[in-house]
């Protein structure tokens, strides 16, 4: 079992969804990455991150896909670039790493609850 945290720890993070606007290649990355300007609605704005998830997505895959993102954490500089949000995903086997997406589209913004 992972480690026990309160209920109001939870609700600190604060996941939504956005969609994704357009990728970009990172070839300043330590590991193979794109750059992504994520749509969360009208309240967020457009907010950049980066993502390890060349292994399974091709930059032509990206925009228009939703995905779940913690968008409170503090801007994190990633090589030459900030990194505004962290886009979250569940790991393979191998260690490549497959997008967190809703089911079904939501509005860009909407809070994981």
């Amino acid at each position: 079992m992972t480690n026990t945290i309160q209920f109001p720890d939870f609700t600190r993070l604060d996941l939504r969804a956005g969609t994704i606007l357009d990728a970009s290649p990172f070839p300043e990355a330590k590991t193979p990455a794109y750059l992504l300007r994520i749509d969360f609605g009208p309240d967020l704005g457009i907010l950049k991150s980066s993502a390890r998830i060349t292994q399974n997505y091709s930059l032509q895959d990206l925009p228009g896909r939703q995905v779940l993102a913690v968008v409170n954490l503090p801007p994190k500089q990633i090589g030459p670039h900030i990194s505004e949000c962290l886009v979250t995903g569940f790991p393979k086997e191998d260690g490549s790493i497959i997008l967190a997406t809703p089911e079904q589209p939501v509005p860009n913004g909407a809070r994981l609850c």
